[in-house]
C-alpha cells in the first residue's frame, strides 16, 4: 500500500524514480514526453480550428461553410453554357422558375448562398414585385455567358433540388444580385421581404 497515494477516492500510482513522497499527476502516471512532430501537428489542427469555429458558430454558419468550399473549389475556366428562357408549365428541361431556381439539362438547381423573394405564391404585392425582377436578373446573368456550379457541403434540399453555387470568372452571381438589392444571403432560414 505504501506505492499508492489517494486524492479524494481515487488512488493514483506513485512513480518510485520521482521521490517516494511525490504523487503522480492528476490524470495518471508519469509519462515520456511525445516528440515535438506529435506537437507540432496538434498545433496546426487547433490553429486551423481557431480560425474556422467562429464562423462556424456565426449566425450564417450555412452561409460560412459554402463561402469556404467555393474559394477551395471554385474552377478557373466556366464551361457551362445554356440558353435559359422562364419556365412554364410542362416538362423543364432548361430554364428559369424564379430568382433562386432554375433547371440546366433537366435537374432542378437551387442557388445555395442566396434567398429571393417567392412568386409561388408571393405574400404580398411588393414580394411579388422584387421576386419577378430577382427572376428576369437571374435569366440575364445565366444568359450572359460561360458560368460553373460548385457544389457546397449539401448536395441537396428537401425538395430534391441540387444546391449549387453559380459562379461566373471566380465569383458567385449571388453575390451581384445581393448587391443590387434583388436577393439575400442564405442564413439557412426564410425572411419575410413584406414590409
Amino acid at each position: 500500500m505504501n506505492n499508492i497515494v489517494r486524492f479524494g477516492n481515487s488512488p493514483k500510482k506513485r512513480n518510485p524514480a520521482h521521490g517516494k513522497n511525490s504523487p503522480a499527476p492528476i490524470g495518471g502516471s508519469f509519462r515520456r514526453r511525445r516528440n515535438h512532430r506529435n506537437r507540432s501537428g496538434r498545433t496546426w489542427a487547433w490553429a486551423i480550428v481557431a480560425l474556422i469555429a467562429p464562423g462556424l458558430y456565426a449566425a450564417d454558419q450555412y452561409q460560412f461553410a459554402d463561402r469556404l468550399m467555393l474559394a477551395v473549389t471554385a474552377p478557373r475556366t466556366d464551361t457551362l453554357r445554356a440558353t435559359f428562357p422562364y419556365c412554364t408549365e410542362g416538362r423543364r428541361v432548361t430554364c428559369v422558375v424564379d430568382g433562386d431556381t432554375f433547371w440546366l439539362s433537366g435537374e432542378r438547381i437551387r442557388i445555395a448562398d442566396i434567398d429571393t423573394p417567392e412568386l409561388s405564391p408571393p405574400r404580398c404585392e411588393a414580394e411579388r414585385l422584387k421576386g419577378e425582377a430577382a427572376k428576369r436578373r437571374l435569366r440575364e446573368l445565366l444568359n450572359a455567358g460561360p458560368f460553373s456550379l460548385v457544389a457546397g457541403w449539401r448536395d441537396e434540399d428537401q425538395h430534391g433540388r441540387k444546391l449549387r453555387t453559380v459562379t461566373r470568372d471566380g465569383r458567385s452571381i449571388g453575390d451581384t444580385m445581393i448587391d443590387e438589392g434583388l436577393a439575400r444571403r442564405w442564413n439557412g432560414k426564410r425572411r419575410s421581404w413584406c414590409g
